[in-house]
């Protein structure tokens, strides 16, 4: 007569589990992340670096939220090697702020100024800066900068990759890109106002691609301790228009 064996089935289960966590322990662990390997995927995610690198000139035409109701017309423009012009009207009187590469100027009516006048030297240095139409991660060895993950960081809500970007000319940066979709959603850095150091926190949403290359359409600037924010609703992107070089120059004095 064939009898039975019976097994408690809590026993059964505790065989299970540990036949589980046997061949969990066997499977090879997931590679680190690693920051050649991030920034690869950023650059793939916003269209690939051939794409990118074919970008000669940028023309990005928007509008401007300080809040209590103030509206901007805001126009940038960028143009290899360095040269970049940005334009803020309100109510049909326009700012300039233009750097070549070298050297910059502006003509600000807001400042009850009318006269063109040099940008400081560290102004200049921010504008060259922000000249860069790929993006200071976009080869980053290649010019001389440094780039460490520093970690993860939950960004409105998206979990991030934290990245120290060092320049080549010492400022640092700090860069968060999405795990999931290697977007670039935050950046934080410090810049001189009025002579003082002031950190910003600036958020990009609403990526969308023009000309095969990823944009954000959508960009809010904070200043860290200030509740109020500068919000930017990019409405239209051009992709190599083209623009003279005379538009970066600083004009001369009128010839008779």
């Amino acid at each position: 007569m064939n009898r039975r064996i019976y097994r408690p089935r809590s026993r059964v289960s505790s065989l299970i589990a540990v036949a589980l966590l046997a061949v969990t322990l066997a499977l090879p662990a997931a590679p680190a992340p690693t920051v050649d390997g991030i920034v690869a995927d950023y650059v793939a995610a916003r269209g690939g670096l051939a794409k990118i690198r074919a970008i000669k000139s940028l023309r990005q035409t928007g509008r401007a939220f300080a809040g209590q109701g103030r509206e901007a017309l805001v126009v940038r423009e960028l143009k290899r090697p360095g040269r970049i012009r940005f334009e803020f009207t309100v109510q049909g009187v326009t700012a300039v702020f233009v750097c070549d590469g070298k050297h910059g100027w502006k003509v600000s009516p807001f400042d009850d100024d009318m006269q063109l006048k040099e940008l400081p030297d560290d102004v200049t240095q921010d504008a060259i800066e922000q000249a860069d139409i790929e993006g200071p991660l976009v080869d980053w060895k290649a010019k001389g900068h440094q780039v460490e993950l520093v970690g993860r960081e939950v960004v409105s809500g998206r979990d991030t990759y934290k990245l120290k970007l060092t320049l080549k000319t010492g400022g640092v940066r700090y860069e968060y890109i999405d795990v999931e979709t290697h977007y670039e959603v935050r950046a934080d850095s410090t810049r001189q106002v009025r002579g003082r150091d002031v950190q910003l926190e600036t958020t990009f949403a609403n990526h969308k691609k023009t000309g095969g290359v990823l944009f954000p359409r959508l960009v809010e600037v904070a200043t860290v301790g200030r509740a109020q924010r500068l919000r930017v609703v990019v409405d239209k992107i051009e992709v190599n228009p083209s623009l003279s070089d005379a538009r970066f120059e600083m004009p001369g004095p009128a010839k008779p």
